[in-house]
């Protein structure tokens, strides 16, 4: 165990965020720069995802990052900062979806996505899966954009969330149950 715990502050040394992160708490600016160019398009990716909605996730995409540079010196150095970036962007996401959750808000998954795809063609998504997705809550697409569009494994989504791997695993079970069970209705 304390072999394990040597292995990752010596991992976490040599941490570009974590180097970044110091330089911005020790007063260069432009070293929050540096997090914000390269982790500008994973969290708008999971604003869109959770949000559907374009400007709704530009607009919260600008709220995570004001939260994360007025709060960074508040980042435990012992965890990777993307894993605390991605468990803001989930919380803040979900929190500006429930204040607008009366409003029907849907978005192209290719548009949600934001990547081309390896031969440059445009991806066409079923419209049902978009419309499914717009069905679901909020909890459930910011698991399922996790795990499938930004490809994180269960143990980064179960830190994002704040929750065991057990749970992250449970969770994520129960968002593709509802969202098979939703897909299959429409038909």
């Amino acid at each position: 165990m304390v072999s394990a715990l040597f292995d990752r502050t010596k991992q976490a040394a040599f941490d570009e965020d974590l180097v970044l992160v110091e330089r911005f708490l020790a007063g260069d600016g432009s070293a929050f720069e540096g997090l914000y160019t390269k982790y500008y398009e994973k969290v708008l990716t999971i604003a869109r995802g959770v949000l559907m909605d374009s400007d709704e996730a530009a607009d919260a995409v600008q709220e995570i990052f004001t939260l994360v540079y007025r709060n960074l010196h508040r980042f435990d150095r012992r965890a990777r900062f993307s894993t605390w970036l991605f468990r803001i962007a989930v919380n803040r996401s979900i929190q500006q979806a429930r204040r607008f959750r009366y409003r029907s808000r849907t978005v192209e998954l290719t548009e949600a996505l934001d990547r081309p795809s390896p031969a440059e063609e445009e991806v066409h998504i079923d419209p049902k899966v978009e419309q499914t997705m717009a069905k679901l809550s909020p909890n459930d697409r910011a698991l399922l954009v996790l795990f499938y569009w930004e490809e994180l494994s269960l143990n980064e989504i179960a830190d994002s969330l704040g929750c065991n791997i057990n749970a992250a695993k449970t969770r994520l079970y129960r968002a593709r149950e509802r969202f098979r069970v939703l897909y299959e209705e429409s038909e």
